[in-house]
């Protein structure tokens, strides 16, 4: 059962976990229809204006038996993208209340009802990612005030309730936040810029545990996949070993040449 050697690292996106967040109507779900064999399980009316293969999850019930059905491996679809992992949170914590007869999920007393939502949502959603399959998660975005030892700050994280974004955030290799970059044209008018942060700011939740991608890019899944392949293309730097400089051959100093001056000298010397 013990490995007998390692693992090499996963970096096709058919074996990452991915969560996707950002405004509302910036291009979430659009980008990630352009995923290899793309699965939406679409926990709410938001692929109206896309042609995509889609499952409506209306209920937790739902989204099990599609897990179920895409576990059996007998379909095309290399990606699922789950949209919204917000709706999905919902519908867990509305299965729970229903299973125990409750109302809300504090009504069970010491935590209990939020360990319980909390441990199957995390159960469904552990299992979707170990599946040989890419998984996308979409969330909205929401700004967030935080106390820090310095002063308050607001700062730009997914929807999800605080334990589910814990969950998830631990769970997903690249946290890619759908972001508006401001900037001036040659006319000096501004201009919108869609583009994905991928890496950790004090301002907004992102992070990219691949190591594959630059801070930025284009909303653009052709510009993402080419900046996935750049990386994978681009050798390793190879240490190279210290030279040394090349000992210089010894070289003999050639005679001396007597001066006018002394050559005079030694004639007069030797005829006395």
């Amino acid at each position: 059962m013990l490995p007998t050697q390692k693992t090499p690292p996963k970096k096709s996106l058919n074996d990452l976990t991915v969560l996707v967040y950002g405004p509302s109507k910036i291009g979430k779900s659009t980008w990630c229809s352009h995923a290899e064999g793309a699965l939406f399980l679409a926990t709410e009316a938001g692929l109206n204006n896309l042609e995509v293969f889609q499952v409506p999850i209306g209920s937790w019930e739902d989204l099990l038996a599609a897990c179920k059905e895409i576990a059996e491996g007998k379909h095309p679809y290399k990606t699922v993208v789950l949209d919204t992992v917000d709706n999905a949170y919902r519908m867990c914590a509305e299965h729970v209340c229903q299973k125990f007869k409750i109302e809300h999920e504090s009504d069970l007393g010491f935590g209990k009802g939020y360990a319980l939502i909390n441990n199957e949502f995390y159960r469904v959603l552990n299992k979707l990612s170990l599946l040989p399959h890419g998984l996308f998660l979409v969330s909205h975005s929401q700004e967030k005030e935080l106390e820090t030892r310095t002063g308050k700050l607001t700062r730009i994280v997914p929807t999800l309730p605080e334990k589910a974004r814990k969950i998830v955030l631990g769970m997903v290799d690249m946290i890619l936040f759908c972001d508006l970059d401001m900037a001036t044209g040659e006319d000096g008018k501004p201009l919108q810029r869609r583009v994905i942060r991928t890496k950790p700011h004090v301002n907004y939740e992102a992070g990219d545990r691949t190591g594959q991608l630059p801070d930025v890019i284009d909303l653009d899944f052709a510009k993402f996949l080419q900046a996935c392949s750049e990386q994978k293309a681009a050798p390793a730097a190879q240490p190279q070993p210290a030279t040394q400089p090349a000992a210089q051959p010894a070289t003999t100093p050639p005679p001396a040449v007597a001066t006018s001056t002394q050559q005079k000298s030694r004639t007069t010397a030797a005829s006395r």
